[in-house]
């Protein structure tokens, strides 16, 4: 797909300085430029490259002017970087427009689905699906029995959505991803041994979530797990049985939230974290990488460590703990010099 630098400069309001028939089909960073791409640049510290790139577009901000000759064809906008972030949301979503249903496929004759879906070739859709308008499902997809899958969803290549699970519109999941596998719910036994518990609810997506690639959101024992709108979750991340997420909360990478745990709105939580069951932790809070929560968290609590404790204590408490090895040596000097004293004063 090529654009012409008329083109671009119309979708970003901007204004052409050199070849508006100027043609890209790629982009590119502008140290890397190269015959047909598009770059930019808004920090300084950069400048030096719009002399040397090979880039046939570059966007920049309306106060640049050039120092010395260059090759590449200007766009002058009021923003360069958010000029850029625009077009890259655009060229996104040129890129992903697909429909059709691909072959081999399953797709039973009753489902419901609306305008414009795309379904990759190995892909399984179970019985009672619903499918709403736009939605994308990429090659070696499994829908399950009675799933909702709301507009605008894209699913990824891989991804696993087991029964009864309601995805909501504008939604994304990336390939890997497992939504409704059984909770991890066992009942000990008298002789030592474990009886599986039956996982019989589901998990509810909201809208405007984007879930990274090999998560896995266990569904409810019974009820559901819930992942409220406007939720991002990182790659690798593992949401236990009756979890509840709230809006806006962002989950780094490798974050692990057990069991019946319900987490607030606007929270901003770093990988690796962990998080322990059946707490609450409140609105706004935000959680370090490498944390481990065992405890109730109260609203806009800053925490880090392992058990997780207040953000400035640990900040403080940290410069101590550098210097452990030397305060020990301190204190068992200062244990010999008080023996010592102790001793000659008996003498």
């Amino acid at each position: 797909m090529k654009f012409t630098a008329e083109q671009i400069a119309g979708i970003l309001e901007g204004e052409v300085v050199g070849n508006p028939n100027a043609e890209v089909f790629e982009l590119s960073k502008i140290e890397e430029g190269k015959e047909g791409s598009l770059t930019f640049l808004s920090n300084p510290k950069y400048n030096n490259y719009i002399y040397t790139t090979k880039a046939s577009i570059t966007i920049v901000n309306k106060s640049f002017t050039a120092e010395s000759k260059i090759n590449t064809t200007l766009i002058k906008v009021a923003d360069a970087y958010l000029a850029f972030s625009k077009l890259l949301e655009f060229y996104d979503q040129a890129k992903g427009i697909k429909t059709g249903i691909e072959q081999p496929s399953v797709l039973p004759e009753a489902t419901k689905y609306g305008n414009n879906l795309y379904l990759g070739s190995f892909s399984y859709i179970g019985a009672n699906v619903v499918l709403g308008d736009n939605v994308k499902i990429y090659p070696n997809c499994f829908i399950g029995d009675n799933v909702v899958i709301k507009d605008n969803v894209t699913i990824f290549a891989g991804a696993k959505i087991y029964s009864d699970t309601i995805i909501g519109n504008n939604t994304t999941v990336h390939s890997g991803v497992i939504i409704g596998s059984d909770g991890f719910g066992f009942a000990p036994n008298s002789d030592g041994t474990f009886k599986k518990i039956p996982q019989i609810g589901n998990v509810i997506i909201g809208d405007n979530v984007d879930i990274g690639s090999c998560t896995t959101i266990d569904r409810a024992t019974m009820g559901s797990t819930i992942i409220r709108n406007g939720v991002k979750l990182d790659n690798q991340i593992q949401v236990a049985h009756n979890v509840e997420i709230g809006e806006n909360t962002v989950i780094a990478a490798q974050t692990g939230i057990a069991g019946s745990t319900k987490i607030g709105k606007n929270c901003m939580i770093g990988g690796q974290v962990g998080i322990a069951g059946h707490l609450v932790i409140g609105d706004n809070v935000r959680i370090q990488a490498q944390s481990g929560v065992g405890r109730k968290i109260k609203d806009n609590e800053v925490l880090q460590g392992s058990p997780a404790f207040g953000y400035n204590d640990y900040s403080k408490s940290y410069v101590h703990f550098k210097k452990l090895p030397k305060i020990v040596t301190e204190v068992e000097e200062l244990k010999k010099h008080i023996i010592n004293t102790k001793n000659g004063n008996n003498g």
